[in-house]
């Protein structure tokens, strides 16, 4: 639910409304801590949820509701925010992947089995979370300097999203290749059990009349 309700308080942020846009950096400043906050709460609910044992209908529908409400509300945002870094395409591209994943775990939950999280999916989040942050703080700054120190804002944004964007298209390919796999096999599964039934349907009025 805080997650949910980041969503209109991160637009309302990087809008031309906030009232604290200042020269400084504080509206990129907010911004970036509120995001990561709202990216910590997800890691720390599905934590707690697991070692409590607190997995509930509700939870399973809002969670996953959350994560795709702030990460496209991040994206759409920042395609105006900072058009020359965040693309029109890009922010379609991740959208549209994040869509595709929910279709399929839909289908696989009518179908009696589920499309776990795999590692790509875990690491395309964190770089979500990383590129997200760092094209909010490359809109004021260019670089930092600490001391000897040199770190490229501007540039760890760019590296940052177009990383993002090839690990979620090969992560959105490796889970549609294992919901292929799990739909075949529950489908031969089923036409198993359907031939089975069939045959011992059939013989059936033999059996009563042996009797």
């Amino acid at each position: 639910m805080s997650r949910i309700a980041c969503v209109p308080l991160l637009i309302w942020i990087l809008s031309p409304e906030f009232p604290w846009r200042g020269s400084n950096g504080e509206q990129e400043a907010v911004a970036s801590i509120v995001f990561i906050l709202a990216s910590i709460t997800d890691g720390v609910d599905g934590y707690l949820a697991r070692k409590r044992g607190q997995i509930t209908t509700m939870g399973m529908l809002l969670d996953p509701l959350a994560d795709k409400l702030m990460i496209s509300a991040a994206f759409i945002v920042l395609v105006g925010y900072t058009p020359h870094i965040m693309k029109a395409w890009i922010a379609v591209l991740v959208i549209g992947r994040e869509f595709l994943v929910s279709g399929l775990r839909s289908i696989a939950s009518t179908e009696g089995f589920t499309i776990e999280a795999s590692d790509l999916g875990k690491l395309k989040t964190i770089i979500q979370i990383v590129s997200v942050v760092a094209c909010i703080l490359a809109h004021r700054w260019y670089e930092w300097h600490f001391g000897w120190f040199i770190l490229p804002v501007y540039w760890t944004a760019i590296v940052a999203i177009y990383w993002m964007v090839l690990v979620s298209s090969i992560s959105a390919v490796d889970y549609f290749a294992g919901f292929w796999r799990k739909i075949d096999h529950a489908s031969a599964d089923r036409r198993e059990k359907s031939f089975v039934l069939s045959r011992r349907k059939g013989n059936l009025p033999a059996a009563k009349h042996l009797g």
